[in-house]
């Protein structure tokens, strides 16, 4: 055990740093790439069109982590498991495809194929592997299918859209990976591809915030966006979609539905209210805009750092309760399920309203 972390603390750490080094030198030199051309109208919420270089770091800190599995632990493992290698392809899609986004603004169509083909290939590779690629919430297989497809989709189009201001996206993505590696360390499990790939992206995400946080001098870009969307997706359907009881390793519906609203809270929320708040107003829920919970709470008198920490604090609320719905909450119960479902539809409901205040403001 003292090997493992000694491994894992060096290993951190020195994400971190490369992460920092990294992001720098892409900086420095920095000159075209992810900077799409002026005249191409650009939805966002700084003024100031700056690199969108930050996906870089992710995609290589998580082939970093991936590597050091087959140095540490099991190089084996890299090849007999069928989930590994359809995460590996699926993340590289994702990076690929939202590389070519920032350099070339690609079409719709395209970016929403892609965004598919991601969601088959973690669905095909469940066929070769132990565990289930799909999430288990209904006893048809076919159905289960079809969520998977819908959740993949959906999240990295949700962590996409959420990225609109600085800093926002690396905390709500960081928090979710905490949360599994939590999940993971509670296990004991950290011999796990998962464990190591996921601290890799934590300490990238870490070391991205430095040069992110508000002020920022870099976006991540939607290589960034898209990369973190299927992975949190890919995480989310293992470890919080397909979270068993912590005693008896029981899928219970309702813990399985509450425990998402409850880790994904803000990415749901943010694209719930604005996909509302669009169709209400008979516009396109697919065009950007600067309509987003984010944006209001700015309009109503925040700083983008407020606002900033404003998301840091809920992040953190919702794991702690994360922690305590999968570790010491034994007794399922409809009544329970209903308190924590309240937390949620609070939380909604404080962000959705602030969507209805200075509507004047917004594009």
């Amino acid at each position: 055990m003292a090997y493992i972390f000694l491994v894992y603390t060096v290993f951190f750490v020195s994400i971190v740093m490369f992460s920092l080094l990294i992001n720098t030198i892409l900086l420095k030199f920095a000159t075209t790439l992810g900077i799409r051309e002026n005249e191409k109208p650009l939805i966002r919420w700084s003024s100031v069109s700056r690199p969108a270089l930050g996906g870089i770091s992710f995609y290589i800190s998580f082939l970093i982590g991936t590597a050091s599995f087959g140095i540490f632990f099991n190089n084996d493992a890299l090849f007999n498991d069928g989930q590994v290698i359809g995460l590996l392809f699926a993340s590289s899609l994702a990076f690929l495809m939202g590389l070519a986004d920032d350099a070339y603004n690609t079409k719709p169509f395209l970016k929403f194929f892609v965004q598919v083909a991601c969601a088959g290939i973690l669905i095909f590779s469940g066929n070769f592997s132990e565990t289930n690629s799909t999430i288990q919430l209904f006893d048809n297989e076919i159905l289960n299918m079809i969520l998977t497809l819908f959740w993949v989709v959906g999240i990295m189009n949700s962590i996409n859209m959420l990225d609109n201001m600085d800093g926002i996206t690396a905390i709500t993505s960081l928090f979710i990976l905490i949360i599994a590696l939590i999940f993971l360390t509670i296990d004991e499990d950290f011999k796990n591809y998962d464990f190591i790939v996921i601290l890799a992206v934590v300490a990238s995400l870490i070391g991205f915030l430095f040069h992110n946080w508000n002020p920022s001098k870099m976006f991540m870009g939607d290589s960034g966006s898209q990369f973190l969307g299927l992975l949190i997706a890919a995480v989310g359907i293992k470890y919080f979609w397909n979270s068993t009881s912590f005693v008896n390793g029981e899928l219970i519906s309702s813990k399985q539905i509450i425990m998402i609203l409850i880790v994904f809270i803000l990415p749901i929320c943010d694209t719930t209210s604005v996909v509302i708040n669009r169709l209400v107003r008979k516009q396109s829920p697919f065009v950007g805009g600067k309509d987003h919970t984010t944006h209001h709470l700015s309009y109503m008198g925040f700083t983008d750092s407020q606002i900033a920490f404003i998301y840091l604090g809920i992040s953190f609320l919702s794991l702690i309760i994360s922690i305590a719905l999968y570790r010491f909450i034994n007794n399922w119960s409809y009544w329970i399920a209903t308190g924590f479902f309240m937390y949620f539809l609070g939380i909604f409901s404080v962000l959705y309203i602030t969507t209805q205040q200075n509507k004047n403001k917004r594009k």
